[in-house]
């Protein structure tokens, strides 16, 4: 494979995009089971409302008292009994865990933690499952040590499909069993989702709207965040992409996917350069979303001119970095040759087989672009997939640089093969970039309307077909 887009660093006009952790605006539709309370307007005992740090939603946050016993009350009305689930935002300073205890009308309390965030103005979310009653119900977060509570925004409240379908709900906390990608039941699934395009000039494309499609209309399992390091990306601003990311991580946990955070590495192509980068990065992220079950972590998206012996020392540098944090998190890594199992590089899988990855609950990362990468990649991934644990983290119909004329039948063979082995894959990408193979038709971001086909290229209706009948995800 080669660098897929070299002619984007010209594309500047879409940096005007606002880059912002998406929310939801008056003209996004957001589905009626969800419902948002604000802690200022709910009843405070041992706290006081404040606007005095930035980040916050509504009118203000409730800073509780430094006391034992402080709590914030908000009253929740569900159309019918049942479970749900409580996503609180908060923003905790210290770095000492603010626990509190979460009880409906009385109930026997949840304990949340609500760790250290990094700052009073970086804000996280904390959840909990709770059974509701029809009609009224008193959600109340209880400080239980004498150092109070976080700073408490607002509560989200989920009560649409928290039990059935939603993939994340059903298959929990992904492990590596073998060389299959299993849920928590120990069984073998496919994930099938789409990847963004580069955030820095396509956020405009992942907002309330589109996610609420490609979760409901398309039925992915996995969002694939992809960030790019270099090209306009992470080393320019730090701090806002980390928070894009954050923001991204939550919208896919809203809506009952896996969010697959894509280190988006390509040049410089050897990893190492950018391992301080990384280590900070991947040390937040990992710290803030370890209380959370649905996360992949991909340390180098297309490791490129650099031996399969660099990349593994790498990743055997950075896989400690994520287990500190999140001792469960499934971690990726790219193959060399542009993640082509060394084939662009005039190597094989052989390499890898020889000289793996010394980790546990590890995947290597496989892409291909099926108009391009067709007898010798395809004979690559097939003597790979019974040696090594593969995830597909990216691959197109058309050319590898992801535009031209698509070849469906040969796409077709690689995802017929995919299935039968369960290899989860993500597709590029989920804009409406020019190139063929970005989903959307140009200047559908701009607007509100996502689902259905009218909106949607030919390999978006090709992909989004191919999503909407959903893996028979094993429970026992």
């Amino acid at each position: 494979m080669a660098p897929r887009w070299p002619v984007l660093t010209l594309l500047t006009p879409l940096v005007a995009a606002v880059l912002s952790v998406p929310t939801a605006s008056a003209d996004d539709v957001v589905a009626a089971a969800v419902t948002e309370h604000q802690a200022e307007s709910a009843t405070i005992s041992g706290g006081l409302v404040e606007s005095n740090h930035a980040g916050y939603t509504g009118g203000g946050f409730v800073n509780y008292d430094n006391a034992s016993g402080a709590y914030v009350e908000f009253t929740v009305t569900a159309a019918t009994a049942g479970p749900a689930t409580l996503s609180f935002r908060y923003a905790n300073g210290t770095t000492t865990s603010r626990p509190v205890s979460v009880t409906v009308n009385g109930s026997a309390g949840v304990s949340v933690a609500f760790p250290g965030t990094g700052a009073w103005s970086t804000w996280g979310t904390g959840s909990a499952t709770a059974s509701l009653a029809a009609g009224a119900n008193r959600v109340r977060v209880t400080a239980t040590t004498a150092n109070g509570g976080p700073n408490l925004d607002r509560l989200t409240v989920d009560t649409g499909t928290t039990s059935a379908g939603r993939p994340a709900d059903v298959n929990g906390q992904l492990r590596v069993c073998g060389v299959k990608l299993c849920n928590q039941y120990g069984k073998p699934i496919q994930l099938r989702g789409m990847s963004t395009h580069g955030i820095q000039w396509y956020s405009q494309c992942v907002k309330t709207a589109s996610l609420d499609a490609l979760a409901t209309d398309w039925g992915a399992d996995v969002l694939r965040i992809s960030m790019y390091v270099q090209e306009d990306g992470y080393e320019t601003n730090p701090r806002k992409f980390t928070d894009l990311v954050h923001g991204y991580i939550e919208e896919a946990t809203r809506r009952g996917m896996y969010a697959l955070v894509d280190w988006h590495q390509l040049d410089p192509g050897d990893p190492n350069a950018n391992i301080s980068l990384a280590r900070t990065f991947f040390t937040e992220v990992a710290q803030r979303h370890r209380d959370k079950t649905n996360i992949i972590y991909d340390i180098a998206n297309e490791p490129n001119n650099v031996s399969w012996a660099g990349i593994k020392s790498y990743a055997e540098q950075m896989i400690p970095v994520i287990r500190a944090q999140d001792p469960d998190g499934v971690v990726f890594v790219g193959t060399h040759g542009w993640g082509s199992l060394g084939i662009s590089d005039g190597r094989s899988e052989q390499d890898i087989v020889n000289n793996p990855v010394n980790a546990t609950n590890f995947m290597y990362t496989f892409h291909f672009y099926a108009a391009s990468h067709q007898d010798e990649y395809f004979a690559a991934l097939q003597r790979a997939a019974s040696r090594l644990p593969i995830f597909v983290t990216e691959f197109g119909t058309q050319t590898y640089t992801g535009d031209g004329a698509n070849d469906f039948a040969y796409s077709q063979k690689y995802l017929d093969f995919l299935a039968a082995n369960k290899i989860g894959w993500t597709n590029w990408n989920f804009s409406d970039d020019f190139r063929s193979g970005a989903v959307f038709k140009e200047g559908t971001c701009a607007g509100s309307t996502f689902a259905g086909t009218g909106v949607l290229k030919p390999a978006g209706v090709w992909i989004r077909d191919r999503m909407r009948t959903p893996d028979n995800f094993p429970t026992s």
